[in-house]
């Protein structure tokens, strides 16, 4: 099968470097760069190239963002093509168009490596969703917010300090705000619903990030047990489902809490199969690079998914709901009780309605800070 690699930045060496070493059966005949990278004769800055040359069977689109990455999925797909992508942000924008325009031209979508990296995360839940319901999924699923709490945790330093590392060894971009801000798990905690529960997921799900963790938050959650995580969370229930991002201080004894530097860790639930959890690198060039190696062979050899978003279920917040401590300079939410100083536990919200009292306490205190408290503790 012949494919054209769509940007060649970290992913896009990850795939050349692993079909050239490990699969003769694939074999990348074009690679797209910007114009002052052309360095071999395969390279071209003209996708016209590539979208029109019927001897290229699959476009493996690894750019990042969502323009011009949309229009050339799209071209892609309407060229009778198929696509293995890594782009959780333009996956989770427009994954409906993609799936039935796909189906329409009866090529592939695959997109294991949007999400996890290379834990065959995707391929799970679809496998999964064969014989079960799948009840729920949550899980750790960006390194760089895993390894900045870790950090904190293990050394007691500061946010700033372990961020500014993180960039430095390039774990973190120069902007980090789709990280720890929880963007980056908002796009893949909607490509997980999409599989887990088959519905086109809402984007207007709460986000929160960890942008104001301190040390002292830390410290306090530990000396009750505690971890904070940043976790993307879904679940479904009668016919609805309801997601969110938040983080959440689970029990120091769970394994979530013991994932260390940028390390995932996904779980999700199945009527029969129970509980599965799903640990490894969740970035990177050869892990990432791998799931969509392991796309393209599935593709060649005829396996291809066809998601399917017609479960009908309707989004209801009320299914997420629980305790949460928010931490505030100045500012207390009515009804709640103060468990140390600056330090109040709220009762019996959903995540929509914590994310609205967390919106409150910024007003008054740009640091304030929000962590929910799991059921099971």
């Amino acid at each position: 099968m012949n494919i054209a690699v769509l940007g060649y930045g970290t992913v896009g060496r990850g795939v050349v470097e692993i079909i050239e070493g490990s699969v003769p059966s694939l074999s990348v005949t074009r690679i797209l760069d910007l114009p002052d990278r052309l360095t071999e004769p395969r390279m071209t800055a003209n996708y016209d190239e590539i979208v029109d040359d019927p001897s290229i069977d699959a476009v493996v689109e690894c750019m990042g963002g969502i323009e011009p990455a949309h229009t050339f999925i799209m071209r892609a797909l309407k060229a009778g093509k198929h696509v293995v992508t890594s782009n959780k942000a333009v996956v989770a924008a427009h994954f409906d168009e993609f799936t039935s325009t796909a189906r329409e031209m009866g090529v592939g979508l695959l997109i294991e490596a949007t999400t996890g990296g290379g834990i065959p995360w995707i391929a799970s839940l679809e496998k999964m969703r064969r014989i079960d319901e799948v009840s729920s999924f949550s899980g750790i699923m960006n390194g760089t917010t895993n390894y900045i709490i870790d950090q904190m945790s293990k050394n007691g330093l500061e946010f700033d300090d372990v961020l500014r590392t993180a960039q430095e060894l390039g774990y973190a971009e120069a902007d980090p705000s789709a990280d720890i801000d929880g963007f980056d798990v908002k796009n893949k905690t909607i490509i997980s619903a999409g599989i887990a529960f088959g519905v086109a997921c809402t984007h207007d799900l709460p986000v929160s990030g960890i942008r104001n963790l301190t040390k002292e938050d830390m410290e306090f959650f530990r000396g009750r047990g505690r971890s904070v995580k940043l976790l993307g969370r879904g679940v479904q229930q009668d016919g609805r489902y309801a997601v969110a991002v938040e983080p959440v201080a689970v029990a120091a004894r769970s394994l979530e809490a013991n994932v260390p530097d940028n390390f995932n860790l996904v779980t999700a639930d199945g009527a029969t199969i129970g509980e599965l959890k799903f640990y490894g690198q969740g970035a990177g060039s050869l892990p990432t690079g791998n799931a969509i190696v392991q796309d393209l062979i599935d593709c060649a050899e005829g396996r291809r998914p066809d998601y399917d978003f017609s479960a009908g279920l309707a989004y209801d917040p009320s299914l997420l709901s629980g305790d949460y401590v928010i931490r505030a300079a100045g500012w207390a939410p009515a009804g709640s009780t103060e468990v140390a100083e600056g330090y109040h536990l709220v009762n019996g919200v959903t995540a929509v309605e914590a994310r609205a009292l967390l919106d409150e306490a910024l007003e008054v205190d740009p640091k304030a800070f929000l962590a929910a408290l799991p059921e099971e503790d």
